[in-house]
């Protein structure tokens, strides 16, 4: 079973953090990480997974409401022993993860445009991929069909994963025009056959269980999973199952 971590190890720190992500990057063994983009107000790329910062952060109100500077005076609390945390931009990340990244590591950016049509977030992820030259080591999902069909016309060679609940959803999608390769389904929609998803990567995402939650203390048994057709698991505490 190949592991990625949920919005970086999202269990023992906030989701979605330079922390998190960083953790998450000592992970040996680890296939890659998932994050959630945005856009601000003027434009730039964050990394955040609500459309509203008042769950994660101690502002109020929606990310597109918010100019770059500032959503940067938010503050994320990441418990004793650690700073508060700022929401990151994408560049930050990647500037974080680009050791990583060149050495095998993946990342997984999800494009958070199924209820806010952020306009031009395709455009300006690709572009900024491209010009860092870490398009190989990217792979872009969404809920979104078409936002996945236009990162297609833009980058042809990118690599895509389709977003639902349900895996018999994410292959329906997926035989439409958005040019997905991957199936990212919930890991308990599983709905079809093992033989049905014979030859897809399926990268089955968990949640529940974040930060500030104390960890569960249990592990799961890929076997039941793999034997459904999973190929991958984004889950929210790799370090559990790999060597730090």
């Amino acid at each position: 079973m190949r592991l990625w971590a949920h919005r970086g190890c999202s269990q023992r720190y906030p989701e979605n953090t330079l922390l998190a992500f960083e953790k998450a990057a000592k992970i040996r063994d680890l296939t890659g990480i998932e994050l959630d983009i945005q856009l601000t107000k003027d434009g730039e790329l964050v990394v955040m997974h609500d459309e509203r910062v008042d769950r994660t952060t101690n502002g109020s109100g929606f990310v597109q409401e918010y100019s770059l500077a500032e959503i940067k005076k938010l503050q994320i609390d990441a418990g004793k022993g650690y700073p508060n945390q700022l929401v990151p931009t994408i560049t930050e990340v990647l500037d974080l993860l680009e050791t990583r990244m060149k050495s095998g590591l993946k990342l997984n950016i999800e494009l958070k445009n199924s209820v806010c049509p952020y306009g031009g977030m395709e455009e300006k992820i690709v572009e900024l991929v491209h010009r860092r030259e870490m398009q190989n080591a990217v792979v872009y999902s969404s809920f979104y069909a078409k936002s996945l069909a236009k990162l297609k016309s833009i980058d042809p060679e990118a690599e895509l994963g389709m977003l639902d609940t349900k895996v018999s959803d994410c292959l329906y999608k997926i035989k439409g025009e958005c040019g997905a390769q991957a199936l990212h389904p919930f890991w308990r929609g599983i709905d079809l056959p093992a033989e049905a998803l014979r030859g897809y990567t399926v990268r089955a995402w968990m949640s529940g269980h974040l930060y500030p939650e104390k960890p569960t203390g249990t592990r799961l048994d890929f076997a039941p999973l793999e034997a459904q057709g999973i190929t991958d698991l984004i889950l929210n505490e790799p370090e559990v199952y790999l060597d730090v």
